[in-house]
């Protein structure tokens, strides 16, 4: 099912599709102009359907595991929860699906945030329509595309860095795998499910990553393990 913007009456209808094997790609993007310019993109384009457009974070996670995708375009600056944070949220509930962030400028707190809560590329949204469709594709076929602005700044972050941290306490390769995931956007929910064990006992192996990292969160912890090299 596709659901278009109409300009001056309800904020989206919506319209049936057939399933001809093409990548279906859902929208989440505030700006009416914008959302309906993307979904004419696609929608022209061979290969590719839309399953879903969006205005907010909120109103697609009522709607996206009834209308499957398999790429999200998702603007990081929404209404209500941001791109960044609903990447983890739109991961948990959907963990197949690959996120594609689109935002105006290269911000690197968002950039690094929204990476580690599970997006699989970045792209700005000046991204001429052929190099953003050969970006859906890509994300699609497991790459990680992104804009070489946005590219400069995760080198940039890298460099900032530094060498490799050292770890007072090594990581069993049990809690590298649990932090690998993590970093991918999987929730304790998710983890569980993983490892066929309980929230509790999940609970208790990002408590002692966490202590061995010295952190306090996922961010942080997923950050300092990539600073050390224990995950890419």
């Amino acid at each position: 099912m596709n659901m278009l913007c109409v300009p001056g009456g309800p904020r989206c209808r919506v319209r049936r599709m057939t399933d001809g094997g093409e990548i279906r790609v859902a929208i989440i993007e505030d700006d009416c102009g914008v959302r309906e310019g993307l979904a004419t993109l696609i929608e022209s384009a061979p290969g590719y359907r839309i399953a879903g457009t969006y205005a907010s974070v909120e109103t697609a996670l009522g709607s996206m595991a009834g209308h499957p995708a398999d790429v999200v375009l998702l603007d990081i600056h929404l209404p209500g929860v941001s791109g960044a944070k609903g990447v983890g949220m739109i991961k948990e509930r959907l963990p197949a699906v690959q996120v594609l962030m689109l935002t105006i400028y290269a911000e690197q707190e968002l950039v690094f945030e929204s990476i580690c809560n599970g997006a699989c590329g970045y792209l700005l949204k000046k991204t001429p329509p052929g190099k953003l469709l050969e970006a859906i594709g890509e994300v699609h076929a497991g790459g990680a595309p992104m804009s070489p602005e946005i590219a400069r700044q995760i080198v940039t972050l890298f460099q900032t860095a530094g060498p490799p941290e050292r770890l007072d306490q090594a990581l069993t390769p049990h809690e590298l795998r649990v932090l690998k995931l993590l970093s991918e956007g999987r929730s304790y929910q998710g983890l569980a499910e993983h490892f066929h064990v309980s929230i509790n006992t999940v609970r208790n192996y990002i408590r002692s990553i966490y202590e061995k990292l010295h952190v306090h969160s996922k961010s942080e912890a997923v950050g300092k393990a990539m600073r050390s090299r224990l995950i890419r």
